[in-house]
This record gives structure tokens, C-alpha cells and sequence, in this order.
């Protein structure tokens, strides 16, 4: 697994140029997150695969008993398009580790990337492991871990840095091309996504939508390829649709559209950054998941409304909280239901922190020791212990 590792570091820039391609993702975060994200991946479960141990249990009766660790078998991965690679292997890597078969279905707007992969790897089967092309059928033999997307909130309170609360509202929803699930990924979907609502207090919320407007302006749309780039083209047609007729609902509804709200250019699938205010918590774009560049603003006036309507979704993916108050910050990310709590910061991923989410968001974790787990049954084994002075 190191040595495969390796081979991926000497392959960034190809590897960054198809996801660049086949899903519009930013050039140069390929270069500098995704694929480096990838490799480090592959070293940390690939320290963790000679360490997985059972227990020695203690019984109450005249027995001894201990537990093993052992595969599941074969487990069946479905990759999703927004992170073609960190995703591929927030799943693979784990599975490998832990000494599992692996079916892998990559997205069919996003297949190169997962079939370099493969090459790669079949210059190293000599070694230990090889991929092969293979049809994903529902199999009851495949285990299948399921995540979906979510509709995460962004809590502001009136204690917040502005600027740094709306730094990190844009990044929230924009990075990625607004094609996130909270990562980087590695990772969803199964993250489909993560969509974010951004709920700020009443106090702060005129000078927020002000600071909010102006640092739009900032997220330059275009070429993957353009080293200016901060927001690429949309997947394809079909998502690139969706989102604008999403946008058409958040105008029809009532929701006044703050800035953005149209396609860029005559080809490609560009989209401006969204945003939109005076969102009701029943409209569409603010219930459904949208996975594009889509901002939906409301205000709350108490800390117990915060969390309600925080709370007040089907999906339980992430959760952010911008406050210079611990009791506040301790107070709600307590009582949010969601996988993943961050205070003032986002997107604050690790490979040593598991990942996943409540609710209709899916269940189990990608990332940590609890994603090696998931791979991995456990066997007791009991024997007895006779006439022993002890037990």
C-alpha cells in the first residue's frame, strides 16, 4: 500500500487533470488537496492494517475468551462525482487495510480518474493487490455502507467576527464548485453532498448580507485550468439544469435573490455564485438538496430558535457555529443532530477524525480508525477453564 502510495505521488498532475476534466474540479486543488489527500490516506490505513487487534475478555464464569477482528469480505463501493478521487479511496483504503475484495463502481460522469487508478495499481499486483474491471450487481455477499447528502446549517451569532463568518459561509457553499459534501473528502456520498442553510442573528444579519455580497464578487468563475479559478463548470447538463430551475424556485417563492442567479457565458456549465435572503424555512431552497451554488440566508433572534430550526431537516451530515462564546459554542453543537460539529472554521477535515451523519445522512464513518471497523467483524472464541485457583 506505501509503494502504491507512491506511485500516485508521481502521478499527481495527470490524475489532478482527469477529475479536472471529467468533473470540472479546480486544477490546482487536484494538485495541491485532493491527490496528496489520496496518498496520505493510503499510508495512514496502510500503518493501521498490522495493528488490528481483538480483546481478551474477562468472564464471570469458568471460561476464557478473547475476540479476533476478521474481514467482512467483500464490500461494494459506489463513488460519487463531486471528489472522483479523496472518495474512491475514503472508502478503498480502509477496505484494503483491513484485508477486503472490493467492487468499485465510480460515477459514469466521472470514470477516468478511478480507471488511472486501477493501472496504477495493476503495476503493483505483483505485490499483494490488483484491481479488476468488474459489473456491480445488489448482491446480498457485497456489504454496502450508505450516506447520503445533507442541508447543513451555519450558525452566526452576534458575537461573530463578520468577516470571517461570511470568509467562511462563502467557502462553505462554494468551494468544491458548490459540489461538497463537508470534506475534502474524501470522500460521499456517500456525501452526495452537503448543502448549507446559514442561519445569522438578527443583530449582525444587515452588516453579514453586506460583507457577504461584497466577497462574492471575489469567487472568480471559470477554466478549471485557470490558475484565477476559484469555481469551476457544474458536472454536466442535467445537474447545471437543476440548479438553475432551483434558482427559479427560490425567485418564485418569494426569496430575494441578494447577487448571482444566472449561467456564465454561452458554453459550459458556469453558474454564478447564488445568494439569497428573506428565505423561509418551507421553500424548496431551503429544504432540498440543491448541490450547486445556492445560498439560502434566514435570521433566528435565540439561541433555543437556533438550534430548532438548525435541527429542522431530514438530513444530520454537518453543522458549522461562528461564536467567541465557549458556553454557546459548547451549548449547540451538543444539541445539534449532526455527524460533524465545526466551530468557527469548516471544512476542518483529518484522516484521524471519522466523518458521517445522522439522520437521513447516511450511516456509518469515512476517516479515522472507526472507517477500518466498519470493514471488520468480530469473532469470539471461548474455551473453557477447568478447577482454576482464579478467574
Amino acid at each position: 500500500m506505501i509503494k502504491y502510495a507512491d506511485l500516485i505521488e508521481e502521478h499527481i498532475e495527470e490524475l489532478a487533470a482527469l477529475d479536472a476534466i471529467d468533473a470540472g474540479k479546480l486544477f490546482s486543488q487536484g494538485k495541491a488537496v485532493d491527490i496528496p489527500t489520496v496518498a496520505n490516506l493510503i499510508r495512514y490505513y496502510a500503518g493501521a492494517a498490522d495493528k488490528i487487534h481483538g480483546e481478551t475478555l474477562k468472564m464471570s464464569r469458568e471460561l476464557q475468551g478473547y475476540t479476533l477482528r476478521e474481514p467482512i469480505g467483500v464490500a461494494g463501493h459506489i463513488i460519487p462525482w463531486n471528489f472522483p478521487s479523496s472518495m474512491f479511496f475514503m472508502m478503498s483504503a480502509p477496505a484494503l487495510a483491513a484485508g477486503c475484495t472490493m467492487i468499485v463502481k465510480p460515477a459514469e460522469q466521472t470514470p477516468l480518474s478511478a480507471l488511472f487508478y486501477a493501472d496504477l495499481a495493476n503495476k503493483e499486483s505483483r505485490k499483494g493487490f490488483y484491481f479488476l474491471q468488474y459489473q456491480l450487481y445488489a448482491e446480498p455477499c457485497i456489504r454496502i455502507l450508505y450516506f447520503s447528502g445533507g442541508k447543513s446549517p451555519l450558525l452566526i451569532f452576534d458575537d461573530a467576527d463578520v468577516d470571517k463568518a461570511a470568509d467562511l459561509a462563502l467557502l462553505a457553499v462554494l468551494y468544491n464548485k458548490a459540489n461538497t459534501f463537508p470534506l475534502g473528502a474524501y470522500f460521499p456520498a456517500f456525501p452526495l453532498n452537503d448543502e448549507y442553510r446559514l442561519k445569522c442573528i438578527a443583530g449582525i444579519y444587515d452588516e453579514f448580507v453586506k460583507k457577504l455580497k461584497e466577497k462574492a464578487k471575489d469567487w472568480v468563475v471559470g477554466d478549471p485550468f485557470d490558475p484565477r479559478s476559484r469555481l469551476g463548470p457544474q458536472v454536466d447538463k442535467q445537474q447545471f439544469d437543476k440548479i438553475l430551475s432551483y434558482i427559479e424556485h427560490g425567485k418564485r417563492e418569494g426569496a430575494t435573490l441578494l447577487t448571482g442567479g444566472k449561467p456564465i457565458g454561452k458554453t459550459g456549465y458556469f453558474i454564478e455564485p447564488t445568494v439569497f435572503t428573506d428565505v423561509k424555512e418551507e421553500m424548496m431552497i431551503a429544504t432540498d438538496e440543491i448541490f450547486g451554488p445556492v445560498m439560502s440566508l434566514m435570521k433566528f433572534e435565540t439561541i433555543e430558535e437556533a438550534i430548532k430550526k438548525a435541527n429542522n431537516t431530514k438530513y444530520g451530515l454537518a453543522a458549522g457555529i461562528v461564536t467567541q462564546n465557549l458556553d454557546v459554542a459548547n451549548t449547540v453543537s451538543r444539541s445539534i443532530r449532526a455527524g460533524t460539529i465545526w466551530i468557527n472554521c469548516y471544512f476542518a477535515f483529518d484522516q484521524d477524525c471519522s466523518y458521517g451523519g445522522y439522520k437521513m445522512s447516511g450511516f456509518g464513518r469515512h476517516l479515522g480508525l472507526e472507517a477500518l471497523y466498519k470493514y471488520l467483524q468480530v469473532k469470539s472464541v471461548v474455551t473453557p477453564i477447568y478447577n482454576s485457583p482464579w478467574l
